[in-house]
């Protein structure tokens, strides 16, 4: 049963999450509410982690979620979830490329399609960013607002804001110094 649940939500991941592996964030987000098989906190690791890896960043993220789910078994299908609409699509679409190639009406659809793709990356770059820089939870149990900002987080945005700026356009150093401060980080806890 679960691996049936592993692969209808990664296919609706799949259909839906237009724009890249950035705009399944949103959708993994709701399903990480709705099946508890992870928590906010490490959907942050899995973006991190799908961001240094090589390969499709939702891919990467569905390997991760079907394998603490159902290990193996449910790593392999949550992929093949997520792959199987764009194989459709793709398959469709190779049987006639012409006609989509000079259609002026599929071309509006995907200028269209653009706005949509840049306010779900948005949505899940600001949830990123609410759970790298905010501790709700810490917040919720004392009350006070000095526990609602995570230092660690903030020191991490820093630097890597130093690094940005001077490594502008190279993004292996983002990884690197996000890998390093990180590993200071975790030494340091």
């Amino acid at each position: 049963m679960i691996l049936l649940r592993l692969f209808f939500e990664f296919f609706k991941v799949g259909l839906f999450a237009v724009g890249g592996g950035l705009a399944t964030l949103p959708f993994l987000s709701e399903l990480s509410a709705s099946t508890g098989w992870f928590s906010p906190a490490e959907l942050a690791d899995m973006v991190a982690v799908s961001e240094s890896t090589p390969g499709p960043i939702g891919v990467n993220m569905a390997t991760y979620v079907g394998y603490t789910a159902h290990g193996v078994l449910g790593a392999i299908v949550a992929v093949l979830g997520i792959i199987t609409p764009s194989v459709i699509i793709i398959i469709i679409i190779a049987g006639i490329l012409e006609k989509f190639r000079t259609s002026t009406v599929v071309d509006s659809i995907f200028k269209g399609l653009r706005p949509a793709s840049l306010a779900m990356i948005s949505a899940a770059g600001l949830e990123v960013a609410r759970i790298s820089l905010l501790d709700i939870e810490g917040y919720k149990a004392s009350g006070s607002f000095t526990d609602l900002i995570s230092i660690k987080g903030f020191i991490l945005a820093a630097a890597l804001f130093v690094v940005l700026r001077r490594f502008k356009g190279k993004p292996i150093f983002y990884i690197l110094a996000s890998a390093v401060i990180g590993i200071v980080f975790k030494l340091g806890t």
